[in-house]
């Protein structure tokens, strides 16, 4: 089943859906939504029921090597 493109807002923000996600990190859809959930990656943002994750936070985040976000370290 083929997954949603990365989208655009008004300020060329890019974000990406949950298997966008999984794609950067070599890793399943179902352990993007646990380091959310535990607080170890970005958290997305909700557009109604649906989560997408700015692209730029998700690779700033990468960038300083993954640290854990829940204690609001990014």
């Amino acid at each position: 089943m083929p997954h949603a493109q990365p989208t655009s807002t008004g300020n060329s923000t890019k974000l990406l859906d949950v298997q966008a996600v999984a794609d950067l990190l070599d890793c399943s859809p179902r352990h993007i939504y646990r380091l959310t959930d535990t607080g170890r990656m970005p958290g997305p943002v909700k557009l109604g029921t649906l989560a997408r994750w700015p692209q730029r936070a998700i690779e700033e985040w990468i960038g300083n090597g993954c640290p854990s976000c829940d204690e609001g370290s990014l």
